[in-house]
């Protein structure tokens, strides 16, 4: 099935004080930035009520500005265990908004959404934001960097999604290079569908 002409990308930089998100629409092959900004998550102190309200803010953010895929940056590993956890889980909260509504849901690495937009996996967030704003004419700053970040993850979904490359080998080398599919694409089914669909034996009901 080929892609609709036009449709809306939506960019999600999970954390757990602020989260940078971005609509990004594509008509054809422009690109023109919907809406970007960042839920601001510092002022809540249980921790449960944070996860609670990303899944409450990104659910209202997809209702109003209707993105037909949803790109996640995923948790990157260092030392701090408990940071990890926590991102983790903002991650996992913001996914499960997205998949409530249907929506296919995917993932990059951060060194693959910076290698996307500047070229190098060591670009610093103000290198990153000054291309993302450049690229779609955003003239006014945002408050802060985590939402160019969210932009950023949208973009690098469009890029590797048109990456004839990709088109050509099939999602599984996206998946390889820090970033796939985690759910349904627009171009059909997945590959684990697919196996079902050979192997009805398998299923457990």
């Amino acid at each position: 099935m080929a892609a609709p002409d036009r449709y809306r990308i939506m960019g999600i930089d999970p954390g757990t004080n602020y989260m940078g998100y971005g609509v990004l629409e594509v008509e054809g092959r422009r690109l023109h930035s919907v809406v970007l900004g960042d839920i601001d998550l510092h002022k809540l102190p249980d921790p449960y009520a944070k996860l609670r309200y990303i899944f409450e803010r990104v659910g209202a953010l997809i209702d109003q500005y209707g993105p037909q895929e949803v790109a996640l940056e995923s948790p990157f590993f260092g030392e701090n265990v408990q940071s990890m956890l926590k991102l983790g889980r903002a991650q996992g909260v913001a996914m499960a908004a997205a998949l409530s509504r249907s929506l296919p849901v995917f993932e990059y690495a951060p060194s693959r959404i910076k290698r996307s937009i500047a070229g190098s996996g060591l670009a610093g967030k103000e290198q990153v934001a000054g291309i993302v704003r450049n690229l779609l004419k955003i003239e006014q700053a945002p408050r802060r960097l985590d939402a160019t970040d969210g932009m950023a993850v949208a973009l690098c979904h469009y890029y590797m999604d048109h990456n004839v490359l990709n088109e050509a080998l099939g999602h599984e080398r996206m998946k390889g290079l820090g970033g796939g599919p985690k759910a349904i694409s627009r171009r059909g089914s997945t590959s684990w569908e697919q196996f079902l669909k050979q192997h009805p034996d398998r299923e457990i009901k």
